[in-house]
């Protein structure tokens, strides 16, 4: 795993602080991997959302459309 130093305002030390200490974090290094995780996951997704938006919908999106998917999902 490599090191990285960062430099942040008193203010936002006492926040990360916090966050560590009402969250349950055992430390400011796992509270900020969480956020680094999390930001990943929104660019994916927002990625993904804009793919989507911009390709040409295939199958229509109607009630047998979500009867089938919930089929699925259940595993039937």
């Amino acid at each position: 795993m490599s090191t990285m130093n960062i430099s942040l305002p008193e203010s936002l030390k006492h926040f990360v602080d916090r966050q560590v200490t009402d969250r349950g974090y055992g430390t400011s290094s796992e509270y900020v991997r969480e956020l680094i995780r999390h930001d990943q996951d929104r660019q994916l997704l927002r990625g993904l959302l804009l793919e989507g938006a911009s390709s040409t919908p295939s199958t229509p999106v109607d009630d047998d459309y979500f009867a089938a998917l919930r089929k699925r999902a259940l595993g039937q």
